[in-house]
């Protein structure tokens, strides 16, 4: 297995770009990184795990979503840099619910391919949202308020976080639960906004919420204090 392993050459960087290939059509599905252990993983199990930049953390295809990848053959290019696997995929490989993450033409902006998945149910609204807000990134912001946001920077989107805590605070204080479940709402779409200008996913909140759960508050507290 290490033998295997070390054919790449780890000195150039410590992510593996990786090409996903359908085993029957040859169709680019798409592109995404391995480390050391996401590669080991892969050859040990013939499924396809990968290292998440977003969630900063090993995944395995298709952990929430079902629609897992089954490695038939892993190629490595001639810079001993780049791997190509082909995979048979089961249900489609993009978390829009396409086949392919390849469904946008560059130059026209034109939509490719239809969405052959709902993935939402899947995906749970948080991380549906917050794909949706990455993909509003290059939307025109005169049709998208989340690109329009996005364009405006940092301030703004930090002044529209504190603007909405506020208006829950006094949903709050006023026992206005209509009001209180609204604002959250607000709340947590400028909050996922904010998180996306950094690329940062809501994955890792949820790590670091697992983090805590044999931990009492006040030894968190205490812990980031030392």
């Amino acid at each position: 297995m290490q033998e295997i392993v070390n054919r790449v050459d780890w000195k150039k960087q410590e992510l593996l770009p990786v090409i996903v290939q359908d085993n029957t059509t040859n169709e680019v599905l798409m592109m995404a990184y391995m480390n050391k252990e996401a590669l080991e993983l892969s050859l040990k199990t013939k499924q396809a795990h990968y290292f998440s930049r977003s969630k900063q953390r090993i995944w395995k295809k298709g952990e929430s979503s079902g629609h897992t990848q089954e490695i038939v053959s892993f190629f490595i290019d001639c810079d001993n840099d780049t791997l190509l696997i082909k995979v048979n995929q089961n249900g489609v490989a993009c978390h829009t619910g396409r086949k392919s993450c390849f469904f946008t033409e560059l130059q026209s902006g034109e939509i490719t391919s239809e969405i052959e998945v709902n993935t939402e149910a899947a995906y749970g609204v948080i991380d549906t949202l917050y794909h949706t807000i990455q993909e509003r990134k290059s939307a025109d912001p005169a049709t998208s308020w989340t690109a329009k946001l996005l364009s405006k920077g940092e301030n703004t989107i930090l002044k529209k976080v504190v603007e909405e805590a506020g208006e829950y605070c006094f949903a709050h204080k006023d026992n206005d639960e209509k009001e209180m479940v609204y604002e959250a709402a607000d709340l947590t779409y400028h909050m996922l906004v904010a998180l996306a200008s950094k690329n940062i996913s809501p994955d890792r909140i949820k790590q670091e919420l697992a983090r805590r759960f044999d931990m009492s508050g006040i030894a968190e507290k205490n812990a980031r204090k030392e």
